[in-house]
């Protein structure tokens, strides 16, 4: 096997705060070289911290550093834990088959073990994944429908009555204007009533 096709592990820790309600599931981060900080949507390239800023505070760059290089991860983190929103990967470990960001190229090894996280998330009432390879990859693990773009479906998860959202991704691969990405998170956010 090629070094470039040895299995590359999850480099962050999943972020949980106890009281959250939604968990946003994700594919798995870029490569090192493409963050901007050591979190969730780390490459500048991607609008999830733009959207966020947009819906909630009427400015997407309410998250970025004032030199715009990097997004604040102590911001983040206080908005999210404050709004009870956790953060994690559909995947833990991926093989990249091309030298890049694109979940195109990512072919998942370990997914994540959902019943471990939701069990430390006793409030969480909604998934939500952000994109088709995340989307793809959750439904390895649920029983449900595919939701359409905007949208979700319902299911039961040890007698927990669940929604599954699919969203947009965030990142500049497709090319949809930050306006337009938001108002389907918005949406989840007023559904939700985090918002």
């Amino acid at each position: 096997m090629k070094e470039e096709q040895q299995p590359e592990y999850h480099p962050l820790e999943l972020f949980l705060p106890e009281r959250a309600r939604l968990l946003m599931l994700g594919s798995f981060p870029p490569q090192k070289k493409r963050w901007s900080m050591d979190f969730y949507y780390p490459n500048l390239q991607n609008d999830m911290w733009r959207v966020f800023g947009y819906i909630f505070f009427a400015n997407k760059n309410y998250f970025l550093e004032p030199d715009n290089k990097k997004f604040n991860k102590e911001r983040i983190c206080e908005f999210l834990f404050e709004k009870g929103i956790a953060l994690g990967d559909t995947a833990m470990s991926v093989v990249r088959l091309q030298d890049n960001a694109s979940d195109k190229f990512l072919e998942v090894v370990d997914p994540l073990d959902l019943s471990s996280v939701l069990k430390k998330l006793p409030f969480c009432t909604a998934i939500v994944t952000t994109g088709q390879k995340a989307t793809e990859t959750l439904l390895k693990m649920i029983d449900t429908s595919v939701p359409k773009v905007g949208g979700y479906s319902e299911f039961i998860w040890q007698d927990r009555e669940m929604r599954l959202y699919r969203m947009p991704s965030t990142s500049r691969a497709y090319p949809r204007p930050i306006e337009e990405k938001a108002r389907f998170y918005e949406q989840m956010f007023k559904e939700l009533g985090l918002l």
